[in-house]
């Protein structure tokens, strides 16, 4: 038989060679050969393969002592666990090389060197295990990398380093949990080209949603310096969500762009007993973004070539996990690996489970946010760990117990063992697509990352409750807060014949709800993503240098860090949180209303006290439509219409539709028309709708008036109860009155209706009504209204209301026949 090869060249291997070269040099090479003439840079370099590593094993007489040191593992004692492996990897460390195998690589490098015109060239030595791509585990991640190593000398030492980390605690335990045995997944050894992403900026990117699983955009995490400080979580990155289908047609089509906290970086060291350093990131830096959005959208299309391609190649979707590097001197963009993502490849998609925190009466004390993990939740107490030997003064892991809050600063990978046994993991540090992040995902434990002080306002001992359903944030309540777990099966669930939309308001929640049966949004309130995308009153924002309000100023610029000016910052705050929702339900209509806080609302924003009224009763005061022709606030409402304009034409989202609310009158809504045209967004215009929230009974009066001039009318059923029955629905003393079902309010939705028909003009309802009472839904189905949108936590009661109510119709008229 012929002696397998000791090394081979990066773009001599290909997928075939998993075997030989493990995954992630499988996968280089593989990308070399096929993607570089789709505009896919790999950096070259070299294979030390898993015969070396066999050879090197038996040279060194060590098969037999590494299972006689293994035998005595005990997976559920740390100490145990650690003496272990440390036993095995000091073996392989003392080791020495065959002379056909050192030499081999001395003149590989040598070579590498000579392509690159240097005498001793930065490489990149990175283990690669054979297992790596196997489709029931995820070795991605544990074992080492070694940067910026230069010389024969010190790559010969990495190579061997590389070798022991096969033995790391975290991949002994991890083999021993899925039952590997530990000599049938060999080694291989990666030697690559540096790229000076020290003087530039690196990260992580996947080709779907790490949170939820939806497939149509690329998650792009990003810092200075060289990648390692992303992936092990020492810093909280800046954050980039791309829409996929848009970009394929061209758009910039960059729906969500978070500013991390870039305090440090990782770049090439001085002393030549250390290849790299951490050093903090200049001031100035830390408030912009690493990267340009041209350079994200660059990513995001590299990764989505590898995706199609490994996707392609495998038969079915192969989601992808890519390291990428921008080289700061040639600015250009490199790809350092890619391997199949794990997690949402493999998950159940033919059902809902959904958490949910029983809050009761009393809202909870929130304690510390960050960036939510998964979408679990769990319960426990807190032990604070800064490392395995309890030397800082923090717990040893020794006494971790199963059921224990882990909370630390960043998590480190030999840390596994007692991440297995955690009910919830919270670090300072970190990003969604961080070691704590990927390894959280992969065992289901819920993970809150990037917390910045929860090693300061949480104590050992505390009793906890880490909620991830919630939305991107992660919230940790102080006491144990009870919770359900629902799960519906996506088979059991009725078909309809009318239209059921959803109502969301958070940006944050909106890939999670396009996984349940919609047929788009039927209301997305710009409200909530000015309260928390924004958070300043709009023109606070445009005016507060004329204020002479030091504090408001102060306040203003902090936030606005990483935007161009103060307008820019609202237009795109507003445009991804808007983009956000749309692509989510893409290509299905997403109807966005426009601002509706009424001046007390306004009033609560930053900044807000100094443009707001005193109002006696703002709900139906100065609110919806009279705000944006005003000349005191005209220019605010332009801010939205540019937002409106961004998503759609620079963003490719042409399915939002827009909405305006509290409309009294056919001149008011020329009026609001008539502003948006001078703004750009002028309805009819590159397939723009216009729809009108019909909550005013002026717009039933005069709906075949008001239809005209818009495409749809929208029922807004709460604001049309209280104006038609004359109550104030916040008002307890009354609200024993308020009822949709009240004979006047159905005779105006039936004579809306009646009227929507005759204009050939769409209208749906957005309101709790038809799920709280079957027989209301039953009213507006048998009038045939066009589409019902309703919350999500409502829809699937709402499907099976509207189902039955269906199937009584159709046996009555089968009666009838």
């Amino acid at each position: 038989m012929t002696q397998a090869p000791y090394l081979k060249w990066l773009h001599e291997v290909e997928l075939s060679d998993i075997p030989t070269v493990g995954g992630k040099n499988a996968s280089l090479g593989e990308m070399i050969q096929n993607l570089g003439k789709l505009g896919v840079s790999v950096p070259g370099g070299f294979v030390v393969t898993v015969a070396s590593y066999e050879a090197f094993i038996k040279h060194n007489d060590l098969g037999q002592k590494i299972r006689d040191i293994v035998a005595g593992l005990d997976t559920d004692d740390i100490e145990n666990i650690r003496r272990t492996g440390l036993a095995v990897r000091t073996l392989i460390k003392n080791g020495k090389f065959p002379e056909e195998i050192w030499k081999g690589i001395m003149a590989r490098y040598d070579e590498l060197s000579r392509q690159h015109g240097q005498d001793a060239t930065d490489v990149a030595v990175r283990s690669s295990a054979t297992a790596e791509d196997l489709p029931d585990a995820s070795f991605a991640g544990q074992q080492e990398t070694y940067l910026n190593i230069r010389g024969h000398q010190d790559l010969i030492s990495a190579v061997r380093n590389c070798f022991a980390s096969l033995f790391t605690d975290r991949a002994i335990v991890y083999r021993e949990s899925l039952g590997y045995d530990h000599f049938q997944v060999g080694l291989s050894v990666g030697v690559q080209k540096m790229v000076r992403s020290d003087v530039g900026s690196s990260g992580v990117a996947f080709s779907l949603d790490t949170e939820s699983g939806f497939k149509d955009v690329v998650l792009i995490n990003g810092s200075y310096g060289l990648g390692e400080m992303v992936v092990q979580g020492a810093v909280s990155p800046d954050e980039f969500i791309v829409f996929k289908p848009a970009l394929a047609e061209g758009y910039s089509s960059i729906i969500e762009k978070k500013l991390g906290n870039k305090d440090r970086k990782m770049i090439y060291g001085v002393d030549p007993s250390k290849p790299v350093m951490t050093v903090p990131v200049e001031r100035p830096m830390r408030h912009r973004f690493c990267i340009s959005d041209e350079q994200a959208l660059e990513i995001a299309r590299n990764v989505t070539a590898i995706e199609k391609y490994y996707s392609d190649k495998k038969g079915h979707w192969c989601p992808m996990d890519v390291e990428w590097a921008v080289d700061g001197l040639s600015k250009k963009l490199f790809i350092v690996q890619a391997r199949p993502e794990t997690i949402h490849s493999r998950k159940a998609t033919d059902r809902v489970v959904e958490y949910k925190v029983e809050h009761g009466t009393d809202d909870p004390k929130v304690i510390v946010n960050g960036i939510a993990i998964g979408d679990r939740v769990g319960a426990g107490n807190v032990r604070i760990m800064y490392g395995l030997d309890g030397r800082d003064g923090s717990t040893d892991g020794k006494d971790f117990q199963q059921g224990d809050v882990l909370v630390t600063d960043m998590t480190d990978p030999d840390w596994e063992p007692i991440m297995k046994k955690a009910s919830a993991i919270i670090t300072n540090k970190g990003g969604r697509t961080c070691h704590a992040a990927i390894v959280a995902r992969e065992m289901g434990v819920p993970a809150i990352v990037g917390c910045g002080d929860a090693t300061d306002k949480l104590e050992t001992g505390m009793a906890i409750t880490a909620s991830c359903c919630e939305g991107d944030t992660g919230v940790v309540y102080q006491g144990i807060i009870p919770f359900k777990v629902e799960e519906t099966l996506l088979a059991n669930l009725p078909e309809t014949r009318t239209p059921i939309m959803l109502n969301v308001a958070s940006p944050d929640l909106a890939f999670k709800f396009s996984g349940l049966p919609n047929a788009g949004v039927g209301l997305a309130r710009e409200e909530f993503i000015i309260n928390n995308y924004i958070q300043v009153h709009p023109l606070a924002l445009l005016q507060h240098k004329e204020l002479g309000d030091t504090n408001l100023s102060g306040k203003i610029s902090y936030l606005i860090n990483g935007y161009e000016d103060e307008e820019t910052f609202f237009v795109k705050r507003l445009s991804y949180g808007i983009a956000r929702i749309a692509a989510a339900f893409h290509p299905n209509k997403v109807i966005v209303r426009f601002s509706d806080f009424k001046s007390n609302e306004y009033k609560n924003l930053l900044g807000g006290e100094h443009f707001e009224p005193d109002e006696e009763n703002p709900m139906i005061g100065w609110r919806g439509a009279s705000r944006y022709y005003s000349e005191a606030y005209k220019e605010a409402f332009g801010l939205e219409c540019k937002a409106i304009r961004r998503v759609r034409e620079k963003m490719g989202l042409k399915n939002v539709v827009v909405m305006i609310p509290f409309c009294r009158t056919v001149e008011e809504l020329k009026k609001v028309g008539a502003v948006m045209k001078e703004y750009g967004l002028e309805r009819g215009k590159e397939g723009l709708e216009l729809f009108l929230m019909a909550e005013v009974p002026s717009n039933i009066i005069l709906a075949e008036e008001f239809s005209r001039y818009i495409d749809g009318f929208s029922i807004g059923s709460n604001d049309l109860t209280q104006l038609t029955l004359g109550l104030d629905r916040d008002s307890a003393l009354v609200s024993h009155i308020y009822d949709e079902r009240n004979d006047a309010v159905k005779g105006m939705l039936r004579k809306l209706i009646e009227t929507a028909k005759k204009t050939k003009t769409k209208v749906g309802i957005c309101g709790q009504g038809p799920s709280d009472f079957p027989d209301f839904a039953q009213f507006l189905v048998e009038l045939g209204i066009d589409s019902i949108s309703v919350t999500p936590d409502s829809l699937l009661k709402t499907k099976r209301a509207i189902s039955e109510v269906e199937k009584q119709m159709a046996g009555k008229r089968v009666k009838l026949a």
